[in-house]
Formats: C-alpha cells, structure tokens, sequence
C-alpha cells in the first residue's frame, strides 16, 4: 500500500498535465471540471485553449470567452481560479462555461504572435486567418464540441483581451450574443498604447516590447523576465542616459524585436497603422455591446470611446452601451475602486459595476434572467463622486464654453481684449533636460500618473501655468475637450502638451486615509492629457515641417471627462513640449525621430499667443450642475 501511495504521488502531476484531465472546485454550491484542448484553426494551426465547466448536467450554460496573449496560466493541472473566472466572482456562483485560449503565437498555442495583428486583407481567402478569424474558428468548435451549453456565447476582456474582443465582434459567429471590450485599444498611431497624436509613449513601450515582443523559440508555459534597467529604479535617468529612441534598438533589441523597428520604418500614419484600426471594420454587429472604460487609463481610453462611437453610427439600433469609471487601466478588474493615487471618491466604485452592470448584462443576454435594462451611458462623474446614467453621451444638455488663456497667468470665459498689449507666453524647451512624467523613482511607467499632483511641475520655468480665479459656483464638463492653441517654435517641429487640472483651495483638510501623508491644500488634480505633435497638425499621413517663428494653429482633443469643479475650485491649464519618459523627447527638428542622432537634439523657444486674433483656448462641454 505505501509503495502505490508514492506511485501515485510521483506521477500525479504528470497525470494532471494531459489534455483532457480534469478536477473540481466548489463554489457556492457549484462544482467545476477543467479540460484542456488544442483547437484547430482554419489554417491548421492550433490555439491551447481551457475549459471549466460546471460538473452539474441537469441544466445548460452559456460559453463565456476570454482570449489573451498573456498566459491562460494553470496548464495542466486542476486548480480552478474561482475567484477570477469571468469579470466577477459572482459569475462562477452563477453558473457559466468559462473557455480561456492562448492566443494565436503565444504560450501553449502554436503559430506566430504579431502584435496588434491587422485585420486579414483578402476576405475571399479561405485560409487567411486574423483575431477575428481565430475568434470565429473558436466559437465555431466549442459549440460542436463542448457538452452542456445552450448556445449563446458571450465574450470580454481588458486592455489587449478588450482588443481581441473587440475583433471578435467583427464577422461575429452567429453563436455570440454579447461582447464586452473593455479599455480597449483602436488605433495605436492616434491615441492608444504606442502613440497619442503620433508622438512616441516611449516608456510603456519599451517595458512591453522588451517582455512581450521578442520572438519566441517554441510554444512555451514560462512568463518572460522583465527587463534589466542596468541597477537603476529611475526610470528617467535610465532613459535620458540611454540617448536617442535609435539607440534604444541597438543596445538592448539587436533587432530582435520586429514591433520596434516597426516604429522606425513607419514614422507615419501609413497603411500599416491605418491596417491595425479596429475602428474601420466595426460594421454589421447584430449582437449587444458593454463597452468599459476608466477615466484616468493612461494606455487605453482613446480606443473604448472610438469602439463605442463608430458602434454607435455604423449599428443603429443595436444595444450599445458605455460604462466609464473613476478608475486606471484594468483597475475595476483588481481592486474595490474606492481611491486612485491620493483622491477618494467616496464608495467602493468597482463593487457597484460588477453588481449592477456587467454581471446583469451577461446574465440577461446569455442566459435571459433578471430585468436588465440598458442604459446608453452610465458615467461617474469625479468631484461630486457620483454614478450618473444619460440617454445619450455625451449629454445632450452639455453646450461648448470657451476658456482662454489671458495675460498674467490667467484662464477666463471671455476672450481677450481687442486692445490686448502682451499678447503671447514662451519657454525653452531643452530635450537634455525634458518635462518628468511623473515624481515617483520608479523603471516601469506605472497607472496612476494620470491623476497625479501637479504641483511639483508647476514649478518649472519650461511649464506655462494658467488659472481661473476661484470659482463662484461649481463648473461641471461632460464629454471631450477641444484645445485650440496658437502656437510657434524656432524649430521646425515640436510637441504640445496640454493638461487640464483642478485645483483644490488652499484650506482643504486632509483626507483621515492618508498613507503617504500628503497636504491636500492647493492640490493639483490631473483630470486630463494629450499631446500634439506639431508636424501632424495638418495630416497623420502627410507631416509638415512648422515654419520657425511662424504663428500655427495647432488643434486636437483632451479625451471625455465628466467632472464637478467645486465651488471654491480652480480650474488650471498647464502646456509644455516634453513629457519624459512617458513620450520620447521631441529634438525640435523635422525629421523621422526614431532615427534621431543625438546631434539633432537641440533647444527650442516655444511661443503660445493669445492676443484678440490668435485667441489660444479651451473648449468646455459644460452641462448644468445638480
């Protein structure tokens, strides 16, 4: 007896690892069987793919699908993560037929991992294969080949799994009958993880193209090493010694990683980027849509508002819905949603989403129980820290007010004077000593600079600084914010950094959870971000050198807000042409940067107008305040 006690115990792990073993796990009542399988694709390749099904046959489930390029993790053995099968715990309680796949080229899966892969460009051809195709070929097998479902599938995912959910959408099985992506990319030339108006998120992309974008030797269950930042936790000093985003390639890729020199090749907004777009092929969906965003996502917030907004006009009719909260990217996956960095918003946000959004929307689309009914916009809006819902978003009541920069630092709702006599604001702009990010000593660019204090920066004599006086009555802005800068260089490019922050009074007393123990008086509240490249004013494709000393207007858009301006507030504008090294640094000079010398890195005097004929300003959606 004891000698096959130890058999057993030699070989059980083995004996767990085969495809098809499976084990059990309860939950509330429900008891779950793991299975693995390796799925066929139309091309023959082979994704590695699991299945947790509850063991229960008396009644069936629905498939919910989750497809990711970072690891399904668990292989071959029967651990069952009950706590983190689906968007909630609450849906193993319920009852679902959970499938995690490897993607296509990752992991267990066989085939090539092409980041972003672009949508396939000859339909006719039977054997081409993308996300979509891999999504589809899925559905398609687990539907004939899975016991115990009712034939409703649904599918979600955050941040690349939102992205390959969102592809999904596109030629959708027939079986799929609810998608949610959330914080997913779109377009990543325009506004998501590589780029925002064409200028480089160097950081980000640097972390994740060094663990995820090397090309792999064989299918594999190991997790990449991080990258060894050379015995420094500063990320800014690591970058800035490191030289030109060239040199980058050369001293730690040796052209190892394909995505990097992508970059290199494609300065401009090209076919190849255009290809990548989600956005161009989000026609003929039939099936219902949560779309998941969080207000302060520093990787992906451009993307979930274009899927909702190219959904919107190109579906009519379909269910549509946003759901936006007070959260950084992938934080309403991981933690209560009661605070992000030193601001509380008053109740645990990411609690009240799981209980009364997504899992009502799986639970009536897949399995038609409870009384969902969607709403077109359900939005938290930060300052009066509130959950609000809006037939339509952004709202209708929301109408455009026009905040202008004004002489001696001053922000205002009326435009200059037509007799102005200091008419125009510089700085130099030194890439040698570029705009921190960022005041936290950290390699890795982090989530939640987005919202930071801004105090620090204000400082600096490269930033130029603007305020209301303090506001008589509370300012509420919902939807996107139109900037609207006269600007000139004595380069021939640059980049134009434009923040808006609240600003707290100087009398506000400390929050009673206060681990960093920071002083809440004049505190400077980052709401909203973006850049623009100059040379891309005009056209992403077609870049144009700026003229030096010649006035240009350079115009884009601070992505959705929904926020209350307290009485007794102040609204702020900062604008500077370096952010670092979230952004590689601009060298003020018209060229591919990503073949920069450092000899083409040289300073640059920045000028913002804002006279009665070159009236740099804001544009507000302002809604009446409740």
């Amino acid at each position: 007896m004891r000698i096959l006690v130890y058999i057993l115990l030699l070989f059980y792990p083995a004996m767990l690892a085969s495809a098809g073993e499976e084990g059990s796990e309860d939950s509330a009542g429900v008891s779950y069987q793991k299975r693995e399988y390796m799925i066929p694709m139309r091309d023959g390749t082979k994704l590695f793919t699991a299945v947790y099904s509850p063991r229960d046959i008396s009644q069936e489930y629905p498939i919910l699908l989750y497809r990711t390029p970072y690891s399904i993790r668990y292989y071959g053995n029967s651990h069952i993560p009950m706590d983190s099968m689906g968007p909630s715990k609450e849906f193993s309680r319920e009852g679902y037929i959970f499938v995690y796949q490897d993607i296509r080229g990752t992991f267990r899966s066989e085939g090539e991992f092409v980041p972003i892969r672009a949508i396939r460009t000859d339909k006719s051809d039977s054997k081409a294969t993308d996300e979509s195709t891999d999504n589809f070929d899925t559905i398609d097998w687990l539907i004939k080949n899975i016991d115990g479902h009712n034939g409703r599938v649904g599918q979600w995912g955050i941040s690349y799994m939102g992205w390959t959910t969102a592809m999904g959408m596109i030629d959708a099985h027939p079986a799929l009958k609810a998608s949610s992506p959330q914080a997913s990319p779109a377009d990543m030339f325009i506004g998501d993880d590589w780029h925002h108006n064409g200028a480089f998120r160097l950081m980000y992309s640097f972390d994740w193209l060094s663990r995820r974008g090397r090309e792999r030797s064989g299918v594999t269950e190991q997790q990449p090493q991080p990258f060894d930042y050379e015995g420094t936790p500063w990320g800014y000093k690591f970058f800035l010694q490191a030289g030109p985003t060239s040199e980058l390639n050369k001293k730690y890729f040796d052209g190892r990683v394909p995505a990097w020199q992508d970059f290199a090749e494609h300065p401009n907004y090209d076919e190849f980027w255009q290809q990548q777009s989600v956005t161009h092929h989000l026609e003929h969906i039939n099936h219902s849509i949560l779309n998941v965003a969080g207000w302060f996502d520093a990787e992906d917030f451009f993307g979930p508002l274009s899927i909702y907004n190219k959904v919107e006009k190109s579906n009519p009719g379909i269910e549509n819905s946003l759901v936006i909260g007070p959260w950084r990217h992938t934080q309403w996956l991981r933690d209560n949603g009661r605070s992000l960095g030193d601001i509380d918003f008053g109740s645990n946000t990411t609690e009240w989403y799981k209980k009364h959004i997504v899992l009502p929307f799986f639970e009536y689309h897949l399995k038609g129980k409870g009384d969902w009914k969607p709403v077109e916009a359900t939005v938290f809006e930060t300052g009066s820290n509130r959950w609000r819902k809006f037939d339509k978003w952004p709202p209708r009541t929301a109408s455009v007010k026009k905040l202008y920069l004004r002489v001696g630092g001053k922000l205002a709702f009326s435009p200059p004077p037509l007799d102005s006599t200091s008419i125009k604001d510089s700085y130099v702009d030194d890439p040698k000593k570029p705009v921190p990010f960022s005041t936290d000593i950290r390699t890795r660019q982090g989530h939640s600079w987005m919202i930071e204090d801004q105090r620090l920066v204000s400082t600096r004599p490269d930033v130029l600084v603007y305020q209301t006086d303090i506001l008589e009555e509370d300012v509420t802005i919902a939807g996107p914010i139109g900037v609207n800068l006269f600007a000139s260089t004595s380069g021939t490019d640059a980049d134009f950094f434009v923040k808006l922050i609240d600003v707290f009074p100087g009398n506000t007393p400390d929050p009673e959870s206060n681990p960093r123990g920071v002083k809440m008086g004049d505190y400077q509240m980052l709401l909203g971000a973006e850049v623009m490249r100059s040379k891309y004013r005009e056209s992403f494709s077609h870049p144009k050198p700026m003229q030096p000393a010649k006035v240009s207007p350079i115009q884009f858009t601070i992505w959705d807000k929904f926020h209350t301006f307290k009485k007794g507030h102040r609204i702020m504008v900062h604008i500077h042409s370096s952010w670092f090294p979230a952004y590689d640094r601009n060298p003020n000079k018209f060229m591919n940067i990503y073949r920069a010398r450092e000899g083409d890195y040289q300073k640059a005097t920045q000028t913002i107008y804002r006279s009665s004929t070159a009236a740099s300003h804001l544009e507000l959606p302002v809604v009446p305040s409740h």
